[in-house]
């Protein structure tokens, strides 16, 4: 892994008066596995939010992908910003009348444009990507078929494979498992992180029985703050425990990997 993807520093997102993030620093390399933790409101979604330019930050300096989203960036260098990292939302954002094809191919539009893009007229380079993204999924099947005639698991395998044909340097996924039964999770997981085999992936992980799956460093987040930024094999029980518990406090300065780490529950 080399070259820093993602870059925070001293950052505070506000809104309504209230502080949503407080970040000291955070640093991401090409090609790690992220995995967020934490509780409702704890500032996951924000930060993913931040990473995007969706959500300005009131101070401190924040570069994503080469791109300063620092201060006020210009909408041509968040457009530039976002043709770059791939999103899969608990939402999907998938086009509902669009077929499983049609949705796939919107993953191209960052290099479609114009009148092609207007009317879903695709080259067809890019319709064969997208059906070779359908098979890897293995939903090529259902490509002619409307998007909201899918089940849960095949909607979230389409936005995988309109990250395949995207080919993003960032994958940000929000509990891109949330609504799946177990099994369905557990193969959505396995897409998403052969999606990622070329990119940096960030999870919000709701659930930590899938972390193996997702993740070789687990970040925790409690009331906006970094509690805890370890290798994966040094999250225990007692550790998540804390982070999830209503009373407890978010230390100082965050946690540092101990000299000799317990075995994870999750190794």
């Amino acid at each position: 892994m080399n070259g820093m993807v993602i870059s925070l520093q001293q950052v505070c997102c506000i809104a309504g008066g209230r502080s949503l993030l407080d970040v000291g620093t955070l640093n991401i390399c090409h090609g790690e596995r992220i995995a967020i933790v934490g509780h409702n409101g704890a500032g996951k979604s924000t930060l993913l939010r931040l990473l995007t330019g969706f959500m300005p930050a009131a101070h401190g300096r924040v570069d994503v992908l080469a791109h300063d989203l620092s201060g006020s960036p210009s909408p041509r260098e968040l457009r530039a910003l976002r043709r770059e990292v791939g999103q899969i939302h608990q939402g999907l954002h998938l086009v509902g009348r669009l077929s499983a094809l049609e949705n796939v191919l919107i993953g191209s539009l960052g290099r479609v444009t114009g009148w092609r893009s207007w009317v879903r007229h695709f080259p067809a380079d890019e319709v064969s990507a997208a059906e070779a993204a359908l098979h890897d999924v293995g939903l090529l099947a259902r490509a002619t078929t409307r998007a909201d005639k899918l089940s849960g698991g095949e909607r979230q395998k389409i936005a995988i494979a309109r990250l395949l044909v995207q080919r993003p340097k960032l994958i940000l996924a929000d509990e891109p498992t949330a609504a799946l039964d177990p099994a369905a999770a557990g193969e959505v997981c396995h897409l998403l992180a052969q999606a990622a085999s070329h990119a940096t992936l960030v999870t919000i992980v709701h659930n930590p029985s899938l972390l193996p799956l997702l993740a070789d460093r687990v970040i925790g987040l409690k009331s906006g703050r970094i509690a805890f930024d370890l290798p994966l094999s040094a999250v225990d029980d007692q550790k998540l425990t804390n982070l999830y518990r209503p009373d407890e406090t978010v230390p100082a300065v965050p946690w540092q990997l101990p000299d000799s780490p317990r075995r994870s529950a999750f190794s």
